[in-house]
């Protein structure tokens, strides 16, 4: 204690003269005796709170799981702070946001990572139809159902993952590939990725209490053994020269169709050219015919007779110039007269008018 404080104490106790009571401590120092024992408390408190952690905070994404005397409360605890009584109960935070589980090829068995709720694991080896050996890569979605986590956790374990997800995945995987052959896997993957997905799904809603919600399976690959991927290759091959076979007829068949469209199109112009001509011909000579009629019902008798007379005025005139010429009638007296320079052998002439 310091030397003024003992100077203190000892005039109060002279002063009281042979009074034995002790002397009253000064009021700051009560004050501070009282703030000092309240500070001590909280000290304690707190030490307590931090040793014996009675309260948990949990996040969005989590539920927590409240555990009394080893009994769950089927009740999950929500995002938030939450008390429980330390020694008696406890509570677990279970994560229940979208976890992704890998079957990679890469993966070696029990090689998995947890962080960011993804787990890698080897990939599923199958047989096929025929007994041969298939790799298999899937990406499965899923998460816990938050209302049942405290059953889930009861019943299946804070390992619940590798009891339910894993062993469902495995089994429909090995019964879907075994119902195809290797060499049909590639061919009718949107299919069998579809079956897989949905036959997953099926045998997840059979679980008692729905403790697990599928979001998504996809598959990523289906790795074949060399020798169906060297026989398919050769198919593929084989295929494609099909193909461009069926290609090449196909053009010399459209090639020919084109040339034979081309002949009927020059015959048929041909065709109409011939019948166009001769419609022209038939045409003509029925105008001719025609006129010939028409001329000959205009040849009446007495025309012709007058032609007659008219023809022979002008041979009379010839017969004038030329008197040694010979003149040879047709029968009637009609044209043509026909008569000859008696003069001149060499000369003949024919009139026709």
């Amino acid at each position: 204690m310091p030397a003024d404080m003992n100077d203190y104490f000892n005039k109060q106790r002279n002063s009281g003269g042979g009074d034995s009571q002790p002397p009253k401590p000064p009021q700051f120092i009560q004050d501070f005796s009282k703030k000092a024992t309240a500070i001590y408390v909280l000290i304690i408190i707190a030490a307590l709170l931090i040793f014996f952690k009675p309260f948990v905070v949990i996040n969005s994404g989590e539920v927590g799981i409240l555990k009394t005397a080893g009994k769950f409360d089927p009740t999950p605890l929500r995002p938030g702070i939450h008390f429980f009584i330390p020694g008696i109960q406890d509570v677990i935070v279970v994560d229940t946001r979208v976890r992704i589980v890998n079957y990679k090829s890469n993966a070696g068995e029990g090689d998995f990572d947890r962080r960011g709720g993804v787990l890698i694991k080897p990939a599923i080896e199958v047989l096929d139809a025929r007994g041969l050996p298939v790799n298999i890569e899937l990406t499965v979605q899923y998460r816990l159902n938050p209302a049942r986590a405290p059953q889930t956790i009861a019943e299946w374990g804070l390992n619940w993952e590798e009891k339910i997800i894993n062993p469902v995945v495995r089994d429909v995987v090995r019964n879907v590939i075994g119902q195809y052959k290797a060499e049909e896997l590639p061919v009718k993957r949107n299919e069998i990725a579809l079956k897989i997905q949905n036959d997953i799904a099926k045998e997840i809603d059979k679980l008692e209490g729905k403790p697990v919600e599928l979001v998504a399976v996809q598959l990523r690959a289906i790795i074949l053994p060399q020798k169906i991927k060297d026989q398919i290759e050769r198919v593929q091959i084989a295929k494609q020269e099909a193909e461009r076979m069926k290609y090449e007829v196909l053009r010399a068949k459209q090639e020919a169709e084109k040339k034979a469209a081309l002949a009927r199109g020059t015959a048929e112009a041909k065709k109409i050219q011939a019948q166009g001509e001769a419609d022209r011909i038939r045409i003509e000579a029925q105008a001719q015919a025609k006129a010939n009629k028409l001329i000959s019902d205009s040849l009446t008798p007495r025309l012709l007779q007058l032609k007659q007379i008219q023809v022979q005025g002008r041979f009379n005139e010839a017969l004038k110039a030329n008197k040694d010429a010979k003149i040879f009638l047709t029968p009637g007296g009609a044209v043509p007269n026909i008569w000859l320079d008696a003069k001149d052998k060499q000369r003949a002439t024919s009139v026709a008018k």
